[in-house]
Formats: structure tokens, sequence, C-alpha cells
């Protein structure tokens, strides 16, 4: 994903006849309009429901902890926030969870999800709700089937749609109200931030998340270290969980 970055902002150098990166930034000082530019092309919108598998299975075993946890606290839902959830399929395969395996464990929820993104245009096309047959590649073929109407692309149906919301922001600047049992901040903050924004990220979601709740990161990505003191590592896998004091 980097590279795709790389590849954008090297286009984008090259359109306004510099000749590499130094150059560039010496531009962006000399025109701040331009940084607008640079944040859109560090936009990654590249998703597919249950991408990477094994996460959402050790996910899977988390879950029925926080159920318990709502139920302890007379939560009247499990509230989820899915950050930089883009065009929707990371929103959409918590909800495909909840139904096709906790469901069916007599787990009952529900399930209130938030998914937001700093981008209008992806932010449309997940409450629309269809897509192309390759992002659904990793579900279970069971799930597709019962899930999604076939026409031209894979459009979910209005019984998986329930329960989900989604709001533009722009995790550096604002988040949403309230407390979260679980969290989703999948390969964005802590892969494409700079330390120090990092952590003010970092602060801010574990304000958001009650205590003992899940906090769920990209695999490949790990936490600023100042933080980890409010969090126990659950799995290499980037899955997280807060401690039961309040930091």
């Amino acid at each position: 994903m980097r590279r795709r970055v790389c590849r954008r902002l090297r286009n984008r150098f090259q359109q306004l006849g510099l000749e590499d990166f130094a150059s560039y930034t010496i531009y962006l000082l000399d025109h701040p309009d331009e940084w607008s530019v640079v944040d859109a092309c560090c936009r990654i919108t590249i998703s597919r429901f249950y991408r990477d598998a094994q996460v959402f299975e050790q996910l899977c075993q988390a879950l029925p902890s926080l159920i318990q946890l709502r139920q302890e606290r007379r939560n009247s839902s499990l509230r989820c926030w899915c950050a930089g959830c883009a065009s929707g399929e990371e929103v959409y395969t918590l909800k495909l969870i909840e139904h096709f395996r906790l469901s069916s464990k007599k787990l009952f929820l529900p399930l209130h999800i938030l998914g937001t993104d700093v981008d209008e245009y992806l932010l449309s096309r997940a409450r629309r709700g269809c897509y192309s047959k390759g992002t659904l590649k990793e579900l279970p073929k069971p799930w597709i089937a019962q899930a999604f109407d076939v026409n031209q692309q894979y459009c979910l149906k209005s019984a998986f749609r329930e329960g989900i919301q989604f709001e533009q922001q722009d995790i550096r600047k604002q988040m949403p109200d309230g407390l979260f049992h679980l969290i989703l901040c999948r390969n964005l903050a802590f892969t494409y931030f700079e330390p120090i924004l990092q952590q003010e990220v970092l602060r801010g979601i574990l304000h958001h998340l009650v205590p003992e709740g899940i906090l769920l990161i990209g695999k490949k990505e790990s936490l600023p270290i100042d933080g980890n003191s409010q969090v126990i590592k659950l799995s290499s896998l980037g899955i997280y969980q807060k401690r039961t004091e309040r930091i």
C-alpha cells in the first residue's frame, strides 16, 4: 500500500514538472493548498469482505466476551466503530458475522455499527451496499448466497443493513460521540500517520473504548509505545483489549 501512495505522489510531482520528492517538499512549503492533494493521494480505498480471514476468525472468539460485558453492564446494544471504513466492506463483514457466526450460537446482541471515513464518495458507495464479485472472494459461499441479491453486482439484502450507520469524519480532527465495545482502525492511523499524530489518535480511540473493550488494528501494524500500558495484546494479528482500570 505504501508503494501505491508513493506512486501517486510521484505522478503528482511529475505533473507539476518537479524532479523528485525533495523538490515536491519545497513546493509544498510555498503552496500550502497542495496539502489537500497530498491527503487525497494517501487514501487507500482497496478493501474486501472478510479481509484477512484469520483476523476475523480470532475476532469471533473474542466477541462472546464482549456480549457478556454488554449484558453485565446492561447496555442495550453492542456498539462497534469502524474508522476509515472506505466503501463499507468491513462494516458489513461485522454484520455478516453477527448473523452467521453469533446468532447461530444463540448469542443475542443486537449489534450497532458505525462506519466513518473522510471520503464522502466512498461512503455513498457504502450506503448503497452493492459490490463487485471480487470483493467477496474471501467470504464463505453460503453467506454470499443468503446475504446478497445478484444482478450486475452483489447487493446486500435489507436485513444485513439494519443497525448500520455511516458518517463522514476525519479521525485526525473528529471522533464519534459515546463509548464503543469494539473499535476497528485497520491499516490507517498506525500505518500512514506520523508518530505524534498516531499517539493523539490512539488516545482518542481509547477514550471512546469501554474498559475491557476490543481494539483491532492492522495485522502488520503496531501501537505507539506510550499506548501499550492501557491495553492487553490478545493476538499477534492486531487484537487488543483495554485494561479494566481507567487511565
